[in-house]
């Protein structure tokens, strides 16, 4: 497969919204970050992994927060395919913020 390429063998196709076109399957990055979306992975060796796979199997948009971790997940997207390809588009929530005092709070309330 050209790298430049998306997939259009992903379930869905692809998606165009004016000159961008990207696979209609993503990859949501938050999991990648530890229990809680907070800190680092567990398995990090299996995170870069999973990101690699994604990658290679032509999803063309990956689904991120600076809120993930915080960082971790960009950090992790990062040192795994930067260089990215053409094709690749990191995509991203701003503004949000979390701190071990808001999962604790959410804890409280079964979020």
């Amino acid at each position: 497969m050209n790298e430049n390429t998306p997939s259009a063998s992903l379930p869905g196709g692809t998606w165009t919204l004016g000159d961008l076109t990207v696979t209609r399957f993503g990859y949501g990055a938050m999991q990648l970050a530890g229990p809680g979306v907070m800190g680092p992975p567990a398995d990090r060796d299996g995170a870069l992994a999973v990101l690699r796979e994604a990658a290679g199997l032509g999803i063309t948009h990956i689904d991120t927060a600076s809120a993930y971790g915080p960082r971790v997940t960009n950090q992790l997207i990062r040192e795994t395919l930067h260089p990215y390809s053409e094709s690749l588009h990191i995509v991203t929530k701003v503004g949000a913020v979390r701190d071990q005092q808001e999962l604790a709070e959410l804890d409280k309330i079964g979020l």
